[in-house]
C-alpha cells in the first residue's frame, strides 16, 4: 500500500518530536503492509512555517535514519498545505511542494470554520494546472452545512483523501459517518493515514482499506491505497486513473473539468 499522507517528519510540525518515534512509525507502517510514505508536513503560515528546501532536507536525513536502522520504508514528500492566500504562486515559485512533483496537491481546508470563496480558491488551483487532493473532509466540523460543496467538486475534477481511522472510528462516530457517506456516494479517490504518532495517531492503512471493501468492494478499496497513489507518484492524469464508482458520473449529469480540459488524456 501507499500513504500519501502521512506527519512522520521529527520535529518539523505537530507530529513526532524525536528520531525514535519516527522510526518507530515507520516500522509500524512496514508491518501495516505499507511500502512507500510520502511525508507531508504541515504548511500553514504562521504557524509551521515549512517549505520545499526544508521538507527536502527532513526527508534527506530521515532516508539515512530509516537506512542506519534497517527499516524498508520508501520516502516521498509534499506537504499538508493550508488554504492560504497566493496558494498557486507559491507553488509556482518553488516554495511549496506538490506530492512527490506531481500534479496533485494536499490541500487542507481550515478545521473549524468553512473559507470564503473555497470552491473558487480549488478552481483557481484546477486552472493552474494542479489537481487539489483535499485531506480529511469528513472530520471538518463544519461539512454538515456544506456537504453538497464537497461533492460538486468533485464533479468538477478536485479529489477527495479520506483518513483511514476516520472509517474503523478512531476519530468518532461523527468522521466515520461522513466518512462512509462519502465512499456510499461515490466521492472518495483515496485513504490516508494523516499518521502523527504512534500511539495516538499510527500509520494505519489496512484497517481502512478492509472497511472500505466492506462497503465499495475490494477492487475499489485497493483503488484507494494502492492504484490511484501509484498514479500520483507516476503523475498520470486523473482520466487514465480508475474512475470513481459508476454512481457518482451518473449523478452529476455533465463532464467534470478535467474531462472538458483534456478529455482522457
Amino acid at each position: 500500500m501507499i500513504d500519501l499522507h502521512c506527519h512522520i517528519l521529527p520535529g518539523i510540525d505537530d507530529g513526532p518530536q524525536s528520531r525514535d518515534v519516527s522510526l518507530a512509525m515507520a516500522r509500524c507502517a512496514v508491518q501495516d503492509g505499507i511500502t512507500f510514505t510520502a511525508c507531508t508536513p504541515h504548511i500553514y503560515p504562521g504557524l509551521y512555517e515549512n517549505d520545499l528546501a526544508g521538507i527536502e532536507a527532513a526527508v534527506a536525513q530521515f532516508r539515512l535514519d530509516l537506512a542506519e536502522a534497517g527499516i524498508p520504508l520508501q520516502l516521498g514528500f509534499g506537504a499538508d498545505t493550508h488554504l492560504a492566500p497566493n496558494l498557486t504562486r507559491s507553488i509556482a515559485d518553488g516554495k511549496i511542494p506538490t506530492l512527490c512533483g506531481s500534479r496533485y496537491l494536499l490541500l487542507e481546508p481550515p478545521h473549524h470554520v468553512a473559507p470564503p470563496r473555497f470552491a473558487e480558491s480549488v478552481f483557481e488551483l484546477m486552472a493552474a494546472g494542479l489537481v487539489p487532493v483535499i485531506t480529511h473532509p469528513e472530520r471538518l466540523s463544519w461539512i454538515e452545512n456544506h456537504y453538497a460543496v464537497f461533492g460538486e467538486l468533485v464533479k468538477q475534477g478536485a479529489w477527495m483523501q479520506v483518513t483511514a481511522g476516520s472509517l474503523t472510528g478512531r476519530f468518532g462516530s461523527r468522521p466515520r459517518y461522513w466518512g462512509e457517506r462519502m465512499l456510499d456516494e461515490g466521492l472518495v479517490h483515496i485513504l490516508a493515514t494523516d499518521s502523527h504518532h504512534i500511539d495516538k495517531r499510527p500509520p494505519l492503512l489496512a484497517e481502512g482499506r478492509e472497511a472500505a471493501a466492506r462497503r465499495v468492494g475490494a477492487d475499489e478499496a485497493h483503488h484507494m491505497v494502492q492504484t490511484r497513489p501509484q498514479g500520483i507518484l507516476d503523475n498520470l492524469p486523473p482520466g487514465q486513473l480508475p474512475a470513481l464508482p459508476a454512481r457518482l458520473t451518473a449523478a452529476a449529469g455533465r463532464t467534470g473539468f478535467w474531462q472538458r480540459l483534456f478529455g482522457n488524456a
